[in-house]
């Protein structure tokens, strides 16, 4: 039995592709029930696939649609996942740090004056100008301001004396147990040397139950009213 060569069979296929593709000459025109039998079998397996690919579309998109939300939120999902986990390991440091600010709260409310004591803070400043020989045109305490966790009263001062004297009280004012600022300071030298001395003193106190009650009530009241924010 002689075998069949590369060569033969090399031009067997060639042969077999001329006449597939020659079914396919000469379409135009004919009516699809008059086409060779190939290009019949060839169009009908094409319809089929674009029916199945159309149907798994339109069955399957939603399916798609859920799987990249569903990519999305396992994204988001191993952020807040290394998020949380940095927090772990950083608790004890945060838990270290937060026992520094509350020391440090704790240290600064009590340099804080009671309202009982704030009398006596204001005769403290006057006691501080006067002793470095300054004199007192102007000592006019404003209303008293509420935040949230403290009361701010505003006095309005004018001084009489020189730089020295005047530098001398603001160093006595900055060594107080308790929190009083300066700020606004205005100098008019006269025409005698004697300077005037225009500012806005800060003196601050910690609120007592009933102010702190009221300032816990319209924070409450402002949480409330605030309109609520939609996150995208």
């Amino acid at each position: 039995m002689p075998l069949m060569t590369s060569y033969d069979s090399n031009t067997t296929i060639t042969q077999s592709l001329q006449k597939w593709t020659e079914q396919f000459k000469a379409l135009q025109g004919r009516h699809p029930g008059l086409w060779p039998v190939v290009p019949r079998i060839t169009a009908l397996v094409a319809i089929v696939l674009s029916v199945i690919a159309g149907g798994a579309w339109l069955s399957w998109i939603d399916q798609w649609e859920a799987l990249a939300q569903a990519h999305i939120e396992e994204d988001r999902l191993r952020q807040l996942f290394r998020k949380k986990v940095g927090q772990a390991q950083n608790l004890e440091a945060l838990r270290q740090q937060k026992n520094t600010v509350s020391a440090r709260v704790d240290l600064l409310s009590r340099q804080l004056p009671s309202k009982s004591e704030m009398d006596a803070l204001l005769s403290e400043i006057n006691q501080a100008g006067t002793g470095r020989g300054l004199q007192f045109e102007l000592f006019k305490p404003g209303q008293v301001q509420l935040q949230a966790h403290y009361a701010e009263l505003l006095i309005e001062i004018r001084l009489s004396g020189n730089y020295q004297a005047f530098a001398g009280f603001v160093s006595d004012v900055a060594n107080f147990p308790r929190v009083v600022t300066i700020d606004r300071l205005a100098i008019n030298q006269q025409k005698d040397g004697v300077q005037i001395f225009d500012a806005v003193m800060h003196a601050y106190r910690y609120l007592d139950k009933e102010e702190l009650s009221l300032q816990t009530k319209q924070a409450s009241g402002k949480q409330k009213n605030k309109p609520p924010s939609y996150q995208q």
